[in-house]
C-alpha cells in the first residue's frame, strides 16, 4: 500500500507558516519569502508526484526542506549573537524559541522520512524485510516483527518529537551512523533553543 505524501506537504508549509511568524529581524529576508518559495515549490512538487516522476519530486523535497533547514539554522544563530545585547524582548524570545523548537521537529522528521530505507519509494517498493536505519517497535519480536510492516511519516515525526523532548529516542534504537549523527544534531539544536533561548526569556520576564 502506498504511503499518502501529504503529511510531509503539511509539514513543510507548517515550517514555513513558523518561519514567517519569527520577530522579523531573526529571519533572512523578508519573513514570509520562506513560506512563499515552500508554496511555489508545492505545485511542481504535486504534478510531478502525480506524474509519477519521482526523481524530480525527490530533487524538489530535498531542496525544500534543505532551504527551511539553513534558514533554521541561521535564525537560531541570529538570535543567539542578540542574546548578550538584550536585542529582543522576552515575549518575542519566547515566541521565537517555540517557533524554532516546533520547525526542529519538523525539520527532522522530514529528513529521517526522506532518507531511511532510501526514502518511501524505496520502502514500498521492497521485497522482504526493510533496511531501515532504525529499529521501529513493529519490528521486534519473537517472530522477527511484521515483514509487511513500514514506517510512515507519524512515525518518524513521532521519533522526531522524542529526541527533541528526551534527547534521545524512546522506543526505537538507532543503527546506522548518520542516523545517530543526525538525532546528536537534532538534540543539540533542541537543548540550545530550550536551555539558552527559553531559559533567559524566562529569567527576564
Amino acid at each position: 500500500m502506498r504511503e499518502p505524501r501529504w503529511p510531509a506537504v503539511v509539514a513543510m508549509i507548517a515550517a514555513g507558516c513558523l518561519y514567517w511568524s519569527l520577530p522579523e529581524p531573526l529571519s533572512v529576508g523578508p519573513g514570509w519569502l520562506l513560506l512563499a518559495v515552500t508554496l511555489v515549490l508545492t505545485i511542481p512538487l504535486l504534478i510531478s508526484n502525480h506524474r509519477g516522476e519521482f526523481n524530480i519530486a525527490r530533487i524538489l523535497t530535498f531542496a525544500m526542506n534543505a532551504l527551511i533547514t539553513l534558514a533554521m539554522i541561521a535564525s537560531l544563530a541570529s538570535l543567539i549573537q542578540g542574546l548578550p545585547h538584550h536585542r529582543n524582548t522576552p515575549q518575542a524570545l519566547l515566541r521565537a524559541a517555540v517557533a524554532l523548537w516546533v520547525t526542529n521537529v519538523l525539520v527532522f522528521a522530514l529528513w529521517y522520512w526522506k532518507l531511511d530505507g532510501g526514502g518511501p519509494l524505496m520502502r514500498e517498493g521492497r521485497r522482504g524485510r526493510l533496511e531501515s536505519s532504525f529499529l521501529f517497535p513493529q519490528m521486534l519480536g519473537e517472530d522477527g516483527g511484521d515483514p509487511s510492516w513500514s514506517p510512515h511519516f507519524m512515525d518518524y515525526l513521532f521519533l522526531a518529537f522524542n529526541t527533541s523532548t528526551a534527547f534521545s529516542p524512546t522506543d526505537t534504537a538507532v543503527l546506522s551512523r548518520w542516523a545517530k549523527a543526525g538525532m546528536m544534531l537534532q538534540s543539540l539544536i533542541s537543548l540550545t533553543i530550550i536551555a539558552l533561548l527559553a531559559a533567559r526569556a524566562v529569567n527576564i520576564l
